[in-house]
């Protein structure tokens, strides 16, 4: 159909240009500019006799009607005489099928631009000029000279390889500092491996991200890839991406290039949902108004998804209307829910956020329309986990102070960090810290150490605080405070908790003495002596132990570094030829889960060293130092 109608029209229109366009050559107006070129330049070549037509194909000619040619008039001149035949090449015709799937007159008159585009195959591919469009030789967001791993880290690697690390990156991490050091490699700009697509590589990093509630960093490495570039893969990636982020606009491009990819379930209804609210943002309100109607008629999603997505389109343009959102009957909350919530500044009922899932904490922390109590909340978490640092909580924690109408425990909390900074005394200071810590326990009370890390380098050492300096010294290590730690060196007690973090992080390679490693594991009180593990694990990975003490405790606390897994080959393997960015996904990838329960010695001992093998020391040190602290 498409070609019939192309040569049916496009044969009598050229035909006609032609002809006018011979009759304005032959007849030249009296004021047309003189000629520059020298005489004989401009004269025509004389003409040559015709050959003979050469013989038609064997398919049937096509009749063709003549060309209809204005009048001539006494000014003008006659037309040129056609030397030959005009012959067409064969039209090809459309069975029947194709025919009956044609669109009618009345469905073309009520078709869009955008779907009369797409029908006659019109519809582009880049809403990007070919010069600004970027290039896919590297990836990311990080530049080596910001910090990124090497660009070529990668390249060599068997995609295979890089495949199965980044697509078995599918939780979280236990550590905080593996978390950041994760982030770091995954945002880095990065060439793909050699047989392994550009896109891929971005949309498997951006699913792991995506899995670490990196949300923010994820839509940043999406958008350093061209929508006309996105695989569906990459797609479904930027969609969590951006709805988390409480911002579906940002897939509109590639739906208007490149349409819904297929999905299924809840998935497939917040694409629906999007896609309508990328229309009524596009000028095509009426559409988008009658594709959520019919979204909820249908039942393509539930009613609360679609009145949340109605409130967010009705904002665009003269779209807008009054939109009531009952939250009756509602029983959960989904990312939909929560995002959209967020966006068009609808209060979640209380209800519904009694025991959130993990997902809502990681995207409401750095919501600026959530309110303050509830960041803090959701903060806390980020911040265990690595997703909010130090200075942010206490910035956060600041505002809130600032706000004398909000109570409770999170006014309590600022008020006893200010006194953590401010209070006269020494004592007082370490006071108020320790109230914060009592008074987070549990596996994600990890935070309060962040929210004290630089309140703990203001207090000078001192043999008088020696006996607090473990949780001083702790709470210094969340935030890499090295230096402010070391200097309790002098005061602590051998064997002690500080002395075990400072064994740990000291940048010096020096071995740990027995009579101290002895009495830390004498005084420990944790569940298997899990503290003591973590601590001879890591003092053995990075060399600080001789051979005959690391047998003696290897023997004593029942470990076993010599045994191997797939897993302890490859990271063993990365670190031997010196590849930080492999060692780093490595690490990250034997360090999911929810808990360091779920963290074994073994995997601790086989990171600590790679990290420490291919110049990760501060990374490695950090990361064993927050394994002492929290088991």
């Amino acid at each position: 159909m498409r070609v019939w109608l192309g040569l049916g029209v496009s044969g009598a229109l050229i035909g006609a240009v032609a002809g006018g366009f011979a009759l304005a050559q032959d007849a030249p107006p009296d004021d047309a500019p003189e000629s520059l070129l020298p005489p004989g330049f401009d004269d025509p070549p004389p003409a040559e006799p015709a050959p003979p037509p050469a013989p038609l194909p064997t398919a049937a000619p096509i009749p063709v009607a003549p060309a209809s040619a204005p009048p001539l008039t006494a000014d003008s001149a006659a037309p040129a005489p056609v030397t030959g035949p005009a012959v067409l090449p064969p039209v090809q015709e459309l069975s029947e099928e194709e025919l009956a799937g044609l669109p009618s007159l009345e469905e073309l008159e009520e078709m869009t631009t955008d779907e009369l585009d797409e029908l006659f195959g019109l519809k582009p591919k880049y809403d990007i000029p070919p010069a600004a469009r970027r290039s896919l030789a590297k990836v990311g967001v990080i530049a080596r000279e910001e910090g990124g791993f090497p660009a070529a880290s990668l390249g060599k690697q068997p995609a295979s390889l890089v495949r199965a690390v980044l697509g078995g990156a599918k939780t979280p991490l236990v550590s905080r500092w593996g978390h950041i050091l994760m982030r770091r490699a995954l945002a880095s700009r990065l060439a793909a491996p050699q047989d392994m697509d550009p896109v891929e590589f971005a949309a498997l990093r951006a699913e792991a991200l995506n899995a670490m509630g990196e949300y923010s960093v994820a839509r940043a490495l999406i958008q350093d890839v061209d929508t006309g570039n996105w695989s569906p893969q990459l797609a479904q990636a930027a969609l969590t991406a951006f709805i988390a982020e409480a911002d579906p606009l940002g897939v509109c491009s590639y739906l208007r290039f490149q349409g819904v990819p297929e999905s299924e379930g809840e998935r497939a209804a917040h694409w629906a949902l999007t896609s309508a609210i990328c229309e009524a943002y596009e000028g095509e309100g009426a559409r988008a108004n009658a594709r959520l109607e019919r979204a909820l008629n249908e039942e393509e999603a539930p009613a609360i998804d679609v009145l949340l997505a109605r409130r967010f389109a009705g904002a665009a343009g003269r779209g807008r209307r009054a939109v009531s959102i009952e939250w009756d009957g509602v029983t959960r909350l989904n990312s939909w829910r929560f995002s959209m919530a967020k966006a068009v500044g609808e209060p979640v009922p209380e209800a519904l956020l009694g025991d959130l899932d993990p997902y809502f904490a990681r995207a409401g922390s750095i919501a600026p329309m959530v309110p303050l109590a509830q960041r803090a909340q959701f903060a806390e978490r980020a911040a265990a986990e690595g997703l909010f640092s130090a200075q942010a909580l206490i910035d956060l924690y600041s505002e809130i102070y600032e706000d004398s109408s909000i109570g409770g425990a999170y006014g309590e909390r600022a008020r006893g960090l200010r006194a953590a900074y401010l209070a006269p005394e020494a004592d007082a200071r370490v006071d108020a810290m320790e109230a914060l810590w009592t008074g987070a326990e549990g596996p994600n009370g990890y935070w309060a150490r962040a929210l004290t890390a630089y309140a703990a380098a203001r207090v000078p050492p001192a043999s008088a605080e020696a006996d607090r300096a473990g949780g001083l010294i702790g709470s210094m290590l969340v935030a890499g405070l090295d230096r402010d730690a070391l200097s309790w060196r002098p005061f602590v007690e051998e064997g002690s908790d500080g002395w075990s973090l400072i064994a740990l992080a000291d940048p010096e390679d020096t071995l740990a003495s027995q009579t101290g490693l002895d009495a830390f594991v004498d005084n420990d009180d944790s569940a298997d002596a899990r503290r003591s593990q973590f601590l001879v694990a890591a003092l053995a990975a990075m060399g600080r132990l001789d051979s005959a003490d690391q047998g003696a405790f290897e023997s004593r606390l029942s470990l076993d570094f010599s045994k191997r897994t797939r897993w302890t080959r490859m990271i063993t393997r990365a670190a031997e030829v010196n590849n930080p960015a492999m060692v780093a996904l490595l690490a990250g990838l034997g360090m999911q889960g929810t808990d360091w329960a779920q963290m074994t010695p073994l995997h601790l001992h086989h990171i600590v060293a790679a990290l420490s093998k291919v110049g990760l020391e501060a990374e490695a040190r950090m990361i064993a130092a927050e394994a002492v602290v929290r088991s």
